[in-house]
């Protein structure tokens, strides 16, 4: 019997028909990146009235339920499908989760399929795909489809129940990266994921490993055919009845072979029971054959019209049939003839219904029949269907599959016109993987002469931050710009600044701001609200903050769609944390992230941003753990997709929420991660700060050698910039002065921390970064109380003190120097001019007092949870002296993953390195206990 849940489950998944999965799954649960993907994919065929109970094969099938891979191969038309819907009920009613996706031929291609993969997902648990639909939606690349694979097998693993994949026609995947995503699933599937292959081939699968583990099962062709009782079965229900020697002689001639027998039954109908031509019909070949010579010479014509013109699609309905046949208006009897054929089982299933228009398709076996028929349509009819289709199509939204059938209507120039009236627009809502796929459909010489659709390859370049090629598209078009109307050159000006802008150029940008500034009259919704934040970006970092909000507001009547109205409000809140005003910034930017969640990936651009403030104004507010929670599961998608402002800040803030709670691994992890990011992409600014913290690690572990070094390096980056006052390359003076501060004090040189500092304090207030003011005067406070000037100390202290409660600041003061502490206790000690500012003190130092190293586990106290199993095996290869990559294939992970267990082993241990992690498992008997075996990667 059925549980609630299994209720629910089963409930939920069956009763999806729509002809988008969004109407499924709300766009701020996956995205709008996969919810082009049609329904018809994401939901089986509905089971015949009359399914044959084959009790025999499913309690082989249940019995095999929690393997890791199930095959079911064999040709076409042996019941593949019929078998893993009648599957999926049971396991259905077992209270398991089950996905489903049809592959089709159009899904050979990497970027379509792993849509079609996350849109399946997607359909049963929304959650487990959030993070890897908007790192897809702008980048296909190898590692960052192996990481979606990661954090979707990582959401499954920490799912109560267990869930089930199934793929059928799995053969139409010929492409190498798809299979190479299939690997990833295979090899990374938790033990409550498992995946099912409906296949006519061999599976290009490596499953040596599995099948040595006993965790792979294959049906083929010998399960699948019927036994002479389920024949006779199939024919009687489908017959009404049969002679028991009729239905002998009809499985000898099939031998069992599911469509060959639902062939005959056809056949014996449409002849009314006249005897059937003694004929072995085995396999495809055969079943062409005589369903040429046999059925449909016996078919109404009006019905063999109306297949033979819907074989063209993949997926058909009445109105999209009407529309085929010429007969707009006769929608309702179409409804009738198709609901007719399907009762009559004649090779269509229907996909979804309900309570909204039907969906069909046809049996892969009867469509390639009717695809093959010699001079049934000539090219001229067969173009004219297609072009029927893509009108029908184009009508309704399905972009997708209208361009599909304008290409093959040898309609591509008109297909390309259609797609140049709209790119902009789905750019600006967030349809970058269903742009760009259409963009693939159509040929370069339609692509070429249009610099509409250039500008949209080149911005599908930009936010795949595949920056050399967005280089060579723009210089493409700016060799044309003489030869394009105003609105146009203003579009490809813009798109110089973005590009400008993703490279952390600032001076670009502002020696751009006269010619963005100049908006031609006719320019679309789109070209204002990226004039506006390119303008708002660059006065910002001149420190013109009111101008920039200024600019932002401006513009808000041409942000027509909600991500770009996001993406605005973010820059304001940037605007506001750059200014130093944290409390305003964390509740604009609070608003945004509520309305990202609503947005799905069309507002990713937005939700990066006000992630990475966020997390800098809550560890501002002194909420370290929060920072965790928030930009740990983050960091993947804001280092591929996110601009430089979003990814620098987040990474900084993690590093010193890590840091500052003691967790010395975890932070020394980030600042590797921010030297790599500054390293991968040639940007100075990440560079600098990434120095400065690593100048402040060598400093707090006592390594002077290191610090120097380290030091050098911020004195040469410093250099080159020694005459900016404005922008990115200001910024990066700031960081090296200001380090050279630090140093200074850390290492007592009181006199020169002052000489130093009063300059940067003038240049820092000059742009007014208030925050870094603040702790200007901090610094200042401390040099001052060691030259023993405590009046300055005193005046400089309570300077920034005053700045800071204004603002809201909290770890900016407490940060500045490790002498702050102690001058605070002394400010109160000698009296506080205030009691606001005396009560503000008593809080810096309340949060300071909070800071403490994590503690060592005793010997003696209860270990059972301290590591899980997955760490206890990590910490088992370690102790073997195995390196990350051996213990990655071991365990079937990617080096990256045992990293992260690594950091969380040496967190709960209280260690920093492998030799002290392994001393201490030995020392708290933490070795690997019995748990699922360890898995060698082929």
């Amino acid at each position: 019997m059925k549980g609630p849940s299994a209720t629910r489950s089963a409930s939920s998944q069956d009763s999806v028909s729509h002809s988008d999965v969004s109407a499924a799954v709300p766009a701020q649960s996956i995205g709008r990146a996969i919810e082009a993907v049609p329904s018809t994919k994401l939901v089986p065929p509905r089971p015949a009235r009359r399914l044959v109970p084959r009790d025999a094969l499913q309690e082989r099938l249940l019995a095999v339920r929690r393997q890791r891979c199930v095959i079911v191969q064999g040709p076409a038309g042996s019941g593949k499908t019929s078998t893993l819907v009648a599957w999926r009920q049971r396991l259905l009613a077992l209270d398991f989760d089950v996905a489903w996706l049809t592959v089709a031929a159009e899904d050979n291609e990497l970027t379509r399929f792993f849509g079609a993969l996350l849109a399946s997902f997607a359909m049963v648990d929304a959650t487990v795909v959030r993070e890897a639909a908007l790192l897809v939606g702008r980048d296909h690349s190898k590692a960052v489809l192996e990481r979606c694979i990661i954090t979707v097998v990582h959401a499954i693993a920490g799912r109560a129940r267990d869930f089930v994949l199934m793929i059928d026609d799995a053969h139409c995947l010929e492409e190498p990266r798809s299979h190479q995503v299939l690997q990833w699933l295979v090899d990374y599937a938790p033990p409550n994921l498992h995946l099912v292959f409906a296949i006519r081939s061999v599976l290009p699968l490596s499953l040596a490993r599995l099948r040595a583990q006993g965790q792979v099962s294959e049906f083929d062709l010998r399960d699948l055919r019927f036994s002479p009782e389920e024949s006779e079965r199939f024919l009687r229900d489908h017959l009404g009845r049969i002679d028991r020697s009729d239905a002998e002689m009809l499985h000898q001639l099939t031998d069992g072979w599911v469509a060959g027998l639902q062939l005959f039954a056809v056949d014996l109908k449409t002849r009314s029971g006249t005897r059937y031509p003694r004929v072995q019909v085995r396999d495809a070949t055969a079943f062409a054959s005589y369903f040429e010579r046999e059925v449909l010479v016996n078919l109404a014509p009006d019905d063999l019209d109306l297949l033979s013109r819907a074989a063209i699609c993949n997926r058909f309905c009445a109105s999209l049939c009407a529309t085929l046949m010429q007969q707009p208006h006769a929608v309702a009897s179409m409804t009738s003839r198709l609901a007719r054929l399907d009762s009559d089982s004649l090779f269509i299933s229907q996909i979804s219904g309900a309570n909204q228009e039907a969906w069909y398709r046809l049996h892969p076996l009867l469509r390639e029949v009717l695809l093959g028929r010699p001079g049934h349509h000539d090219a001229g009819t067969r173009q004219a269907l297609h072009k029927a289709a893509w009108r029908w199509f184009e009508l309704r939204g399905h972009l997708d599959e209208a361009v599909r059938h304008a290409v093959q209507a040898g309609e591509a120039h008109a297909a390309a016109e259609v797609l140049e009236g709209c790119a902009i627009d789905l750019m600006g809502q967030g349809e970058l993987v269903q742009l760009a796929g259409i963009m693939r459909q159509l040929p370069e010489e339609e692509v070429r002469p249009r610099i509409q659709l250039r500008m949209v390859t080149a911005y599908l370049c930009m936010y795949a931050r595949d920056l050399d090629a967005l280089q060579v598209a723009l210089a493409s078009l700016e060799a044309d710009q003489d030869t394009m109307p105003a609105r146009e050159r203003f579009a490809v000006c813009l798109l110089r600044g973005a590009s400008a802008m993703q490279r952390d150029d600032t001076e670009t940008v502002r020696a751009m701001r006269p010619d963005i500034e100049v908006i031609p009259h006719d320019a679309q919704g789109f070209a204002f609200a990226g004039r506006a934040h390119l303008l708002a970006w660059s006065h910002m970092y001149d420190g013109h903050f009111e101008r920039a909000r200024a600019i932002l507001r401006e513009a808000a009547p041409h942000n027509v769609t909600s991500a770009r109205r996001l993406v605005s409000l973010a820059l304001e809140g940037m605007s506001l944390t750059l200014e130093g005003h944290m409390i305003r910034a964390g509740h604009l930017l609070r608003e945004v992230q509520r309305g990202c969640a609503l947005q799905g990936a069309a507002s990713v651009d937005a939700a990066g941003l006000a992630d990475g403030l966020l997390g800098e104004t809550l560890y501002e507010a002194n909420e370290r753990e929060a920072v965790c929670q928030l930009l740990e599961p983050r960091l993947d998608v804001l280092e591929r997709i996110s601009g430089p402002d979003a990814a620098l800040r987040a990474l900084v803030a993690l590093f010193q929420a890590h840091w500052t709670l003691g967790r010395r691994t975890e932070a020394l992890a980030c600042l590797a991660r921010l030297e790599a990011y500054a390293t991968r992409n040639g940007q100075e600014r990440a560079q600098a700060h990434a120095l400065a913290l690593r100048l402040r690690v060598h400093h707090a572990r006592g390594e002077t050698t290191q610090a120097m070094a380290v030091l050098e390096r911020l004195v040469a980056l410093g250099t080159l910039h020694a005459r900016a006052r404005q922008g990115a390359p200001a910024e990066i003076r700031r960081v090296c002065e200001q380090a050279r501060v630090e140093a200074c004090l850390h290492w007592q040189d009181f006199d020169g921390a002052v000489s130093r500092c009063l300059p940067l304090l003038v240049l820092t207030a000059s742009v007014g970064r208030w925050a870094g003011v603040a702790t200007l005067h901090m610094m200042l406070a401390v040099a001052e109380a060691g030259r023993g000037d405590r009046k300055a100390a005193r005046r400089q202290a309570f300077k920034g003190l005053r700045l800071g409660h204004r603002l809201g600041l909290a770890r900016s003061l407490l940060d500045a120097s490790a002498g702050v502490a102690t001058l605070l206790e002394d400010l109160l000690d000698d009296g506080a001019p205030d009691p606001v500012l005396a009560f503000y003190i008593r809080r810096l130092l309340d949060a300071r007092m909070r800071e403490a190293p994590p503690l060592r586990p005793a010997c003696g106290e209860d270990r059972a949870d301290l590591l899980n199993a997955r760490e206890r095996q990590v910490l088992e290869l370690v102790a073997q002296a195995m390196p990350n990559k051996k213990i990655a294939r071991v365990l079937g992970l990617t080096t990256h993953t045992v990293k992260w267990h690594l950091r969380k082993i040496y967190g709960k241990l209280g260690v920093s390195e492998r030799d002290e992690a392994v001393a201490r498992m030995r020392d708290l008997a933490l070795s690997a206990q019995p748990t699922s075996p360890i898995r060698l990667v082929n």
